[in-house]
């Protein structure tokens, strides 16, 4: 069996979950990538394979613990 990979990454307008060299989805918070990413991951250990799932700390995307937009900010 192979490795199965999943990074979280931040875009302009959210979060990805990259993965073969695709990243088709687009979500708004750093923690619903994650979930769709251990999802996948899930899956892919029931076929046998090794797992990564790597998730950027707080310094990635908007600077926040979920990667969520502020919705109290005025700026």
């Amino acid at each position: 069996m192979g490795l199965a990979e999943y990074m979280i990454v931040s875009k302009p307008d959210g979060w990805t979950v990259l993965h073969d060299g695709n990243a088709p989805h687009n979500y708004d918070t750093k923690e619903a990538a994650f979930e769709a990413a251990v999802a996948a991951a899930s899956l892919a250990i029931r076929e046998g394979h090794e797992v990564h799932v790597s998730v950027p700390g707080r310094d990635a995307g908007n600077k926040t613990a979920l990667g969520a937009k502020d919705s109290q900010s005025t700026q």
